[in-house]
C-alpha cells in the first residue's frame, strides 16, 4: 500500500494561488491584525480557514482561485465546501461555523476593495450550534476551591490561590490574567485595568480577598515582580502558562471530588452566575465580562430563569426609558 501523500503547508498552500489573491489575502489578514487587533492566533485560524476554502474550490469547480471565479460562486458551491468539511475533516458544527465566518469575512474584503463581489455568501446559513454553556460551580464549591489551596506551603500555592481568586473574584479569562504584568496590579481601592479581546480595555474593582491574596504572592514570590515583568511566574520565573494553570485546577477536582466541570474558565462562569443570582445588574455585569452585546451576558450567565427574565426585563425598560428621552 502506498504512502498517503503528506498535507500541503501554509507555505505550500499560499504559494499555489494566483498571484493577485495571494496579495488579496495577505492585506486581509495584514488588516485582521493591524485594524482589528486580532491576536495572532486568531489571525492564524482566519488563514487556515480561507486556505481550506480556496483548496476546496479549486478541486470542485476545476478553476483557479481567481476573483472572477470568487465572483461566480453559488450558494450551492458554500455549502458544498462545508459538507465536504463536515464528512471528509470530521468537523462539528462549531468549527464549521468558525471557518464559514472566516470566509465571509474575506470576501467582505473583497468587496469592500472592488475586487470581487458575491452576494450568495449571506444566504448561506451557519450551522446550528449545539446548546453547550460552561457550568458555573456552586457558591459551596468556590468557597470550597480558594480553601483547599494551602498558601502558606510555598509561594506557588501563594501565586495558585491568588490566581484562583482573581479569576473568580473578577470574572477574567486566563489568558487575560496570565498576561497582566506586574504594573498592572492595581494598589488596594483602585481598579484593575485589562486588555480583554479585540484589544479593549476594561475597568475592573479588585475585592479584598483578591489584594490580599495578591499580597501573600508577591511577599513569597522569589522572583522580582519589577515593572516589564509577568505578574504571575512559573516555576523557573517566566510567564506562568494556561497549561500549568489547568492542572492545578485538574489537582483541585480531584483532591476536593469537584465536578470534571471545574475548570478555569468556569470561575469566570461562575463569577457571572452568582452576581447575576445575587441581583446584580445585567448591564454591569456585561461591562465588566466585556461582553459586546448584552444577549451574549443572558446567554452566559444563565442562572434561574425567572430571575434572569426579570433582571433581562429591567433592563430592557431601561434601554426604552432612555431612547424616550
Amino acid at each position: 500500500m502506498s504512502k498517503q501523500a503528506p498535507a500541503p503547508t501554509t507555505a505550500h498552500q499560499l504559494a499555489a494561488l494566483p498571484a493577485q489573491t495571494r496579495a488579496a489575502l495577505d492585506r486581509w489578514l495584514h488588516t485582521l491584525a493591524s485594524e482589528r487587533r486580532m491576536s495572532a492566533h486568531t489571525v492564524t485560524g482566519y488563514q487556515r480557514d480561507v486556505l481550506n476554502f480556496l483548496a476546496f474550490i479549486t478541486r470542485h469547480t476545476q478553476t483557479e482561485p481567481t476573483f472572477k471565479t470568487f465572483d461566480a460562486l453559488r450558494v450551492a458551491d458554500f455549502r458544498a465546501w462545508l459538507a465536504h468539511r463536515r464528512r471528509h475533516d470530521s468537523v462539528g458544527a462549531r468549527t464549521l461555523s468558525r471557518g464559514l465566518s472566516s470566509v465571509r469575512s474575506f470576501f467582505r474584503h473583497l468587496a469592500r476593495q472592488g475586487l470581487a463581489s458575491n452576494a450568495h455568501i449571506v444566504l448561506v446559513r451557519t450551522p446550528k450550534q449545539p446548546a453547550s454553556l460552561p457550568r458555573a460551580l456552586s457558591i459551596d464549591a468556590a468557597d470550597k476551591m480558594l480553601a483547599g489551596i494551602e498558601a502558606d506551603r510555598s509561594w506557588t500555592d501563594a501565586r495558585d490561590l491568588a490566581l484562583v481568586t482573581l479569576l473568580y473574584g473578577a470574572g477574567l479569562r486566563i489568558n487575560e490574567a496570565l498576561s497582566l504584568d506586574a504594573q498592572d496590579w492595581p494598589k488596594r481601592g483602585a481598579p484593575l485595568r485589562v486588555i480583554g479581546k479585540g484589544g479593549k480595555t476594561r475597568v475592573l474593582p479588585v475585592i479584598g480577598a483578591a489584594h490580599d491574596a495578591m499580597e501573600k504572592y508577591k511577599t513569597a514570590c522569589p522572583h522580582p515582580l519589577e515593572s516589564g515583568t509577568p505578574l504571575f511566574r512559573g516555576a523557573r520565573g517566566g510567564r506562568l502558562n494556561a497549561r500549568t494553570a489547568q492542572a492545578l485546577m485538574a489537582r483541585l477536582r480531584s483532591s476536593l471530588g469537584l465536578p470534571e466541570s471545574a475548570t478555569p474558565h468556569a470561575l469566570r462562569h461562575s463569577f457571572a452566575t452568582h452576581l447575576l443570582g445575587a441581583g446584580g445588574d445585567l448591564r454591569t455585569i456585561q461591562e465588566l465580562l466585556g461582553h459586546a452585546s448584552l444577549s451574549t451576558t443572558q446567554t452566559y450567565a444563565s442562572v434561574d430563569a425567572t430571575r434572569l427574565m426579570e433582571v433581562y426585563d429591567q433592563a430592557q425598560s431601561k434601554k426604552e426609558n432612555s431612547a424616550r428621552k
